[in-house]
């Protein structure tokens, strides 16, 4: 049997892991020769708007980002005056504005895309198994589920 304090240990030393395996990943996909002029964060917003179907709040648009609202807001800022993303009233509330990606956003997103996808899938396809890489994406849904009930 095991005992509380032996598997708060194993969790914890799970999660170092999970950190030490998310840090080192990054390091390897920024390092990587894709992102053309944008920084993986700059492309991360890129991407989750990407993603969404409907134009988003910056407070959505942080739930979908490491960063904080101050940080994200500039980057947004910079985004919007390089092209890449367009502001527009909410028309439910005047106050608040909308983001997405402008047609030249979209080409660009879909162009770093393609690369960085291209190289998760061999560091994913050479550490695991195709059934592994399942098993991986279910632990990690299982794990945000959880978390998300929590909270």
């Amino acid at each position: 049997m095991t005992s509380a304090k032996s598997r708060t240990r194993e969790a914890n030393v799970a999660w170092e892991q999970a950190m030490t395996t998310h840090a080192v990943l990054m390091r390897t996909f920024a390092a990587h020769d894709v992102w053309c002029d944008l920084s993986v964060r700059e492309y991360d917003v890129l991407y989750t708007l990407a993603k969404a179907k409907e134009p988003l709040r910056l407070s959505a648009l942080g739930h979908g980002v490491l960063l904080s609202q101050p940080a994200l807001s500039r980057m947004v800022d910079r985004l919007v005056s390089r092209g890449l993303i367009s502001r527009c009233v909410d028309p439910a509330d005047a106050r608040a504005t909308h983001l997405s990606l402008t047609p030249e956003g979209v080409a660009l997103q879909r162009k770093i895309g393609r690369g960085h996808g291209a190289h998760v899938a061999t560091v994913m396809q050479t550490a695991f198994t195709d059934e592994e890489i399942a098993t991986f994406e279910a632990l990690h849904r299982k794990l945000i589920a959880a978390t998300l009930e929590m909270s």
